[in-house]
């Protein structure tokens, strides 16, 4: 089956993405659902902002495979990423989506699925087993995935997360073999160590890489990587599109006067509660603490709160001294 085509502006792989935040709402039972309304307007908001160039965000992330999204159901996986695509579409940008499991069958039928309902690149997590699988083992969990996402008419992204509890290291000869599977569209590598990047490059100049951790952004820029997945772009868009600008051309000092400007809020992106921290400070951003605290992972502690709203401002009058706020 050939793989479907989206209409889209650019190349979505040079370009920063939003793993969008899924905002909540309390029931009258104290219960929390998703508030599709509020993380649609959300999701649409980061994707109008422009860079300084002119340019955009190049994809939306609409489910990841950590934080708050993997505390939902697969029901509720499914509303949320059907509501996004609606977005995705308006803004002719592809719908991505994180998928994991412990087995390549089971990882085959979650592909099979998001395919179903629209999401146009998955994002493969190794899998999420007790002992590390073989090299072996490991090239054919994601080659039995490659083959699975081209017959439903997806593209695929492997997801290299060697610093997330629970996911294994795929190696960078893994990595550069899975590149060249048909339907891989690009790897995702979220790490700080970013000379993984650079090794890969060494091999292979045609690699397609984005990063997955926004304090590396410009590094993993510098070191080959043609564009990223971010979570402080949702509360920043205009300095994550900017600072992309200019690590594309090249304009290195300019790209790090946006990333030192981002450092106190970027530094939370690599924290066990990275979720949790990022989602509050957008609930400071747009003037909804309550609604930024509610989620389905952990609760926040006073010191917690006030140490994230403390790095927020800071890094809001940064940026605003910049130019890039919106």
């Amino acid at each position: 089956m050939t793989t479907k085509k989206k209409e889209t502006k650019t190349d979505w792989r040079f370009s920063v993405m939003p793993a969008v935040f899924t905002w909540l709402k309390e029931l009258k039972s104290g219960s929390l659902e998703i508030d599709f309304d509020a993380t649609q307007e959300l999701a649409a908001g980061t994707l109008t902002a422009k860079g300084k160039g002119g340019s955009q965000m190049g994809g939306l992330v609409g489910s990841g495979t950590l934080g708050e999204n993997s505390y939902l159901t697969s029901k509720q996986r499914v509303s949320l990423l059907k509501s996004l695509s609606v977005v995705a579409k308006k803004f002719k940008v592809p719908l991505i989506s994180g998928a994991a499991s412990e087995t390549k069958e089971g990882i085959a039928e979650i592909i099979k699925e998001l395919a179903a309902i629209d999401v146009d690149t998955v994002m493969v997590m190794p899998p999420k087993t007790k002992a590390a699988p073989s090299d072996k083992k490991m090239y054919e969990y994601y080659e039995h995935a490659e083959k699975t996402a081209r017959a439903a008419g997806v593209t695929m992204m492997p997801y290299n997360n060697p610093d997330a509890a629970g996911y294994h290291a795929i190696s960078p000869e893994i990595l550069l073999k899975l590149a060249k599977l048909p339907n891989v569209a690009a790897l995702k590598i979220s790490t700080i160590d970013v000379s993984i990047i650079e090794t890969m490059m060494l091999e292979n100049k045609d690699l397609k890489i984005l990063a997955g951790v926004d304090t590396v952004t410009v590094h993993a820029g510098l070191a080959g990587a043609c564009g990223g997945i971010t979570g402080v772009g949702n509360i920043f868009p205009k300095a994550s599109v900017t600072m992309q600008e200019y690590v594309l051309k090249g304009q290195w000092a300019e790209a790090n006067k946006i990333s030192q400007a981002l450092n106190s809020i970027s530094y939370l992106d690599g924290q066990p509660l990275l979720l949790e921290y990022l989602k509050f400070a957008m609930g400071v951003h747009i003037k909804d603490e309550a609604g930024g605290l509610r989620t389905l992972g952990k609760k926040l502690t006073k010191k917690q709160i006030t140490d994230v709203r403390a790095r927020y401002n800071l890094a809001k009058s940064r940026v605003e001294a910049l130019g890039l706020i919106g």
